[in-house]
């Protein structure tokens, strides 16, 4: 048999109900302000850019960079491995994905293969894949 509940009971929660619906609407309201008030100023930052002429990646849609990029990591022992056995540093942007690398970058993974022991210097810019 269900409990019977007294009056006092059952308005408080209909008025703890209606409180809650009333800031519900309220915060609804202020979300809507917001949104209107993040519109305005999205419009205001394009605007400005096309004047500066440079748009902004949010403001554009596309995400602008210098530089592409290629997809993840770079296993360098593979990037060695396709090298023929004397190399000049500049062979390695003859392999697949290595057309953009910065010098900087390639002489680091030299650096490296000689620090391994996978590589030995021959000449000045000249090296040759340890067996």
């Amino acid at each position: 048999m269900p409990r019977r509940t007294s009056s006092g009971e059952g308005s408080t929660f209909v008025q703890v109900q209606q409180q809650a619906r009333a800031l519900l609407s309220k915060l609804r309201e202020e979300i809507q302000v917001k949104e209107a008030d993040l519109k305005r100023l999205k419009e205001d930052e394009s605007r400005l850019g096309l004047v500066t002429r440079k748009v902004s990646g949010a403001a554009a849609g596309t995400r602008l960079t210098r530089h592409r990029t290629t997809g993840g990591r770079i296993n360098w022992r593979t990037v060695l491995e396709q090298l023929p056995k004397q190399f000049k540093a500049s062979d390695v942007h003859g392999i697949r994905g290595m057309k953009d690398k910065r010098p900087s970058e390639i002489f680091a993974a030299v650096t490296r293969w000689i620090d391994a022991g996978m590589v030995n210097r021959k000449d000045r810019g000249l090296y040759e894949r340890s067996s």
